[in-house]
């Protein structure tokens, strides 16, 4: 069917007020075009952070599908806001999260693996609606639970969509434009990449770059679904990287906060990375005067679960900064336990990757800022006058 899927992540949503931009554009899309519109949300930024804590406060042992519950529900607000948002503006629009969009998944709470998926729930929907609002990251088991697909997945939501719908593209929106040779806001001088390979992105993303969650580009090579990365600006929207089976870049990234796990033996350490890697998430090992360890650079919620559950004696020790560099030949990464000792590494490899490169400031940091309004539910409950 003629349906183009967006997909707008929580930096889209910083303010209510974003809402109404975001639903305008939607706007201005179905005014130039013919086709229905699928737009996928994430939480509003800084809201799935505040979740997670609140669970944790009231039960540091919260099982992993009571967490899965109370975490879908920053994409349920989001979906009701921008509903609302493109409602007001006279569009026929209606609102479809984890019970209804028809993904069934496997059990795997936390980053749960979909089994299944049926496009009648969103094909009935465009019946009587122009728009469709879709919940992303989220679906539910065999059993009717609700599952996550992991943190920061609605990149993932997007790209099954567009897959069950039979469309060959979606469209990523976020706080920049596109694929960058690195982190924009820290490395001065980094470059956009116009066009990039599947694997050469899913390289990057399983290593720190944010801009595209792995899983959601290893399905859409399998699937063949080109994946355009946009931002919304006040003069619309600018379009800066195509991911699809060409183009390469050497880049660099920078992931904060890296776990590290102290093991107790070599066999250990082997164990626990052959387990890390059968669920597609990196593990670096660690050996230094503290003894033998790993330390972990993506999936990291999903992965320190999956070592919970193991009948292991490791145990987390601290944390540390992992700078990669990637290449079409070298992947080498560093670890730094001072973070801007890590940033200006990355800045030092990356001018040696790009040595003419223009070094000009991209602008303030979004991404890991909260706003004061980043949590609704929170906020409404510490306003003055109101019972804490």
């Amino acid at each position: 069917m003629n349906a183009t899927v967006l997909k707008f992540g929580g930096s889209s949503f910083l303010h209510p007020k974003d809402y109404g931009r975001v639903a305008g554009h939607i706007a201005d899309r179905l005014a130039a075009g013919k086709n229905k519109i699928v737009a996928v949300v994430s939480a509003m930024s800084g809201t799935t952070g505040n979740l997670k804590a609140v669970m944790l406060d009231v039960n540091k042992q919260a099982s992993p599908s009571n967490l899965d519950a109370a975490l879908a529900t920053g994409e349920m607000l989001s979906t009701c806001l921008l509903e609302a948002a493109v409602s007001r503006l006279g569009i026929p629009v209606m609102s479809l999260n984890a019970y209804s969009l028809g993904i069934r998944t496997n059990s795997d709470f936390g980053r749960a693996s979909i089994d299944s998926l049926d496009p009648k729930p969103i094909i009935a929907a465009f019946q009587k609606h122009d728009v469709v609002i879709a919940a992303g990251a989220q679906a539910i088991d065999q059993s009717g639970r609700l599952t996550m697909l992991g943190r920061n997945s609605s990149d993932l939501t997007a790209v099954v969509i567009a897959s069950t719908l039979g469309e060959d593209a979606c469209e990523i929106y976020s706080d920049v434009p596109g694929i960058y040779t690195a982190d924009p806001y820290l490395v001065p001088g980094a470059q956009l990449i116009p066009e990039i390979a599947y694997r050469a992105i899913l390289q990057m993303s399983r290593h720190g770059a944010k801009v595209l969650y792995h899983r959601a580009v290893d399905y859409a090579e399998k699937h063949g679904i080109t994946i355009v990365c946009k931002s919304l600006t006040g003069d619309g929207a600018v379009t800066g990287t195509f991911v699809t089976g060409h183009g390469n870049a050497c880049s660099v990234t920078v992931v904060r906060d890296v776990p590290v796990l102290s093991c107790a033996s070599l066999q250990e350490c082997d164990n626990l990375c052959a387990l890390l890697a059968r669920h597609e998430i990196n593990a670096i090992r660690v050996d230094d005067s503290d003894g033998m360890g790993i330390c972990i650079v993506s999936d990291i919620d999903f992965a320190l679960g999956l070592v919970a559950r193991t009948n292991t004696s490791s145990v987390p020790i601290g944390s540390t900064s992992a700078v990669t560099e990637l290449d079409s030949s070298v992947l080498r990464v560093h670890l730094h336990s001072d973070y801007e000792r890590a940033i200006s590494l990355a800045r030092q490899i990356h001018e040696r990757m790009y040595p003419a490169a223009v070094s000009e400031p991209f602008g303030s940091r979004m991404a890991g800022q909260p706003s004061a309004y980043s949590s609704p539910l929170f906020r409404a409950n510490n306003t003055p006058g109101n019972p804490r």
